[in-house]
């Protein structure tokens, strides 16, 4: 572990490097660190107690709620609420945002999180690795007064803090407030997180293309363009494809590792796939942070204004020429074309 800091050192610490810094945004940053530490509890223990498989409902999306989704759900949501630290939550499990007064309902707090409590939870019961991703912005309703749905539509380029936690082999805590990228291992013996990865940064190239190709006869001709180079052998080619189908693990190992993650349009999903609010925004940001790059494939993720709460984007993300060799293929192409 590096100097053996600990999360919750690191963030009073640093807390001075946030241009908003009132305490408020450390206090709300250790309590997704609490929640985290819950549910990673259960999400290892999953094999011995009755959270696997689907809950037989359905979310917002039309897709199947697995009972971790809605346990990770129900965990962050009390974790945020009891602590009195945010005025309105939006989360990919629930239909609409939720607004939280406060405990004197005087709706004066500052902050608002977007959160996909539970990505890849499909793979629980497979034992693959999974993950919670979040984003936190500043309202922009006048306090005092209930948030509003265009609190939550703000553009990615204006989060203040966005991250990810992956349940896996180890646990670990990946952040930013706009000052770089750190990651943080969970001690299991001690429950607490350490900070392992600092200023965590892409490689400018990688080897790894990480893409469902099950789905390539539905790809865009431009994203079909791009993986025949990543395939050719020719200029430290061809990549290696890697994909686990958990976004969280997926841009995990590409940030430590160097490569690039897509989910496109298709004519399966002509929107894309992802969730711009709650994966492609707090992602996007992250790689920024880290020196990477995140588009649609013709306009930078981050400068996407949204229209709605659960609204779906294409998204490319990780090394930064990767990422750029693959606007070039699509810009070969009309971002409307047929498939």
């Amino acid at each position: 572990m590096t100097n053996h800091i600990t999360l919750g050192e690191y963030i009073i610490e640093n807390q001075n490097d946030f241009q908003y810094s009132s305490g408020e945004l450390s206090s709300l940053l250790s309590s997704i660190k609490l929640a985290a530490k819950v549910v990673n509890h259960e999400v290892n223990k999953a094999g011995l107690v009755d959270i696997l498989g689907n809950a037989g409902n359905t979310n917002i999306q039309g897709e199947d709620q697995q009972k971790l989704d809605i346990y990770a759900n129900n965990v962050f949501m009390k974790t945020l609420i009891d602590r009195d630290i945010v005025c309105g939550v939006a989360s990919e499990e629930e239909d609409d945002f939720v607004i939280i007064g406060g405990k004197k309902q005087t709706h004066d707090h500052k902050y608002i999180v977007l959160m996909d409590p539970l990505d890849g939870s499909s793979n629980i019961d497979v034992n693959v690795s999974v993950g919670t991703i979040f984003s936190i912005y500043r309202r922009i309703s006048p306090l005092g007064t209930p948030v509003t749905q265009e609190d939550f539509l703000q553009a990615g380029n204006m989060q203040v803090a966005a991250g990810y936690v992956v349940y896996g082999t180890s646990t670990m805590l990946v952040y930013t407030t706009g000052n770089g990228v750190n990651g943080f291992t969970l001690n299991p013996a001690l429950g607490v997180f350490y900070l392992s990865h600092p200023n965590m940064k892409f490689p400018k190239d990688g080897k790894i293309y990480s893409i469902n190709e099950g789905y390539y006869i539905h790809f865009p001709q431009g994203v079909k363009d791009y993986l025949k180079y990543c395939q050719e052998e020719e200029d430290n080619r061809p990549y290696t494809s890697r994909y686990i189908g958990s976004l969280v693990s997926d841009f995990h190992r590409n940030m430590i590792k160097g490569g690039i993650y897509m989910y496109p349009t298709s004519s399966k999903a002509p929107q894309g796939k992802l969730r711009l609010l709650y994966e492609c925004n707090p992602i996007a940001f992250l790689a920024e942070q880290a020196d990477g790059w995140a588009s649609d494939g013709y306009k930078r993720i981050l400068e996407i204004k949204p229209t709605e709460l659960h609204q779906r984007v294409p998204i490319f993300v990780g090394s930064k020429n990767m990422v750029e060799k693959a606007e070039e293929f699509m810009a070969n192409y009309p971002k409307d074309a047929k498939y």
